[in-house]
């Protein structure tokens, strides 16, 4: 018989996603969990499973966590499922985007009761599912469900009579804007995964994987997966030669040139500053963040991967740059608007809202660079591991240097607390294990930067 290692990517793929799909019908068990890495094709599993379910069971609900979530399935949903009558369940204070408002297959209600006769799929937020109480459906299929907190879980589980839930284990775990130290501990703990929870009260729930990330390059998946994927390791679905990263104007041989040419080599670079603790706003790494993103684009970067072998001409729509905190990310977008007209249209968000998303290019400023202290929010391997892994081509880090001698200063002193398993590995290692492999690809920034705004 062929190891499942022997086969390529594509059947790997191809085989995990048909064992989910064809038990399905058969399950006996409340619930089926399918783990996957970032770009394993989870929001495509998500689209079959429910067109497969309604088909069978009638109109079935999909439950994202966020309103961009839903937006997002519904798209693929139009675009890939034309023949589905598909609804978007939302709530009154929600802008849907124009684009789905306009689109004839699509209808939009904030009542279930405009939506439920007429719908193959009806898609909305679990906050919004969480209002219906006087229904129930045979089935439901629950997007991004690591991000789900397990009260939200309670709360929807009386709708339906079994689930698939679909997840990333490696991302963000859920949060609350409130603080919830007095929950720690018990088993009715409101912050532990909806996932973590099911399965330790269902241990005999069937648990499947996908295997092949099909978004990141050869050059990421090993040290992604080694620090953010250590008990469900995979590989890379393209190949070494499939995705090169070319310029067409030649550089200056200035430290953002060396940082860039470096990255279109390997995949990764690690643009260095001087040690220096520093204010959140960190203006000497802001601006190199832009002038790494400017630099990028002025010099005409072109892409070509396995699905555009002829070559794409970078466009500011193709980066993302990342942040750990709201406050940074405007500040970026608020010098962007002032001093930076050529990168308008660069996604600019943190970790938590770039949860989700692709880009051919990621620029990251390290959740621990210029801190004095490693807290747990900056060390959280959730953060590090969305803004490390939602690149096609490339990542380029930006960060002051000290940070392996902070994190020894800060060894890991989480308490260990009762209640379910975290596939999430611990931070302090994770971030060690990233920074290790970043060792190799540093570039120093030895001039500074000039201030402008």
């Amino acid at each position: 018989m062929t190891s499942p290692r022997q086969l390529s990517p594509h059947q790997q793929t191809v085989n995990a996603t048909r064992a989910v799909l064809e038990q399905l019908p058969t399950l006996t068990h409340r619930g089926l969990v399918v783990e996957a890495p970032p770009g394993a094709g989870k929001s495509t599993l998500v689209a079959q499973a429910a067109e497969v379910l309604a088909q069978s069971s009638g109109a079935c609900p999909v439950i994202a966590q966020t309103n961009s979530q839903v937006d997002h399935l519904v798209r693929r949903f139009a675009r890939n499922h034309p023949h589905l009558r598909i609804a978007r369940l939302t709530a009154a204070e929600h802008a849907v985007p124009d684009d789905l408002r306009a689109h004839p297959g699509v209808r939009i209600s904030t009542r279930i009761e405009d939506l439920e006769r007429t719908a193959d799929v009806i898609v909305g937020t679990a906050m919004k599912w969480a209002t219906i109480t006087d229904r129930r459906w045979s089935w439901a299929v629950i997007d991004e469900a690591y991000q789900m907190r397990s009260d939200m879980l309670l709360r929807i589980a009386v709708l339906f009579e079994q689930a698939l839930f679909v997840g990333d284990p490696g991302q963000l775990d859920p949060f609350s804007t409130v603080r919830t130290d007095r929950f720690e501990g018990m088993s009715h703990d409101p912050m532990h995964s909806a996932v973590a929870v099911l399965l330790a009260n269902n241990p005999a729930l069937p648990v499947h994987f996908l295997p092949v990330s099909w978004r990141l390059p050869p050059s990421a998946v090993p040290v992604i997966s080694d620090a953010f994927y250590p008990f469900t390791p995979f590989l890379a679905g393209s190949n070494e030669t499939d995705r090169t990263l070319t310029f067409s104007i030649g550089g200056m041989r200035t430290p953002v040139d060396k940082a860039i040419e470096h990255a279109a080599r390997t995949g990764w670079a690690l643009f260095e500053l001087p040690t220096r603790i520093t204010h959140r706003l960190d203006n000497e790494a802001i601006h190199a963040v832009l002038g790494i993103a400017e630099r990028l684009l002025a010099r005409g970067a072109i892409a070509t991967c396995e699905e555009e072998p002829e070559g794409h001409v970078l466009r500011p729509d193709d980066i993302a740059i990342g942040t750990a905190h709201r406050n940074q990310a405007h500040h970026i977008r608020a010098l962007l608007a002032r001093h930076h007209p050529r990168l308008h249209g660069v996604t600019i968000d943190t970790a938590n809202r770039l949860q989700g998303s692709e880009r051919r290019i990621t620029i990251a400023l390290h959740p621990l660079s210029g801190r004095s202290n490693a807290s747990a929010f900056h060390l959280e391997a959730g953060r590090l591991c969305v803004l490390a892994s939602r690149h096609r081509h490339t990542c380029i880090v930006v960060a002051r240097a000290g940070i392996t001698e902070l994190l020894d200063a800060h060894p890991s002193n989480t308490p260990a607390r009762p209640g379910p398993a975290s596939k999430i590995p611990d931070g302090w290692e994770a971030h060690h294990t990233l920074l290790a492999h970043l060792a190799q690809h540093t570039i120093h920034a030895r001039a500074p930067y000039r201030r402008r705004g």
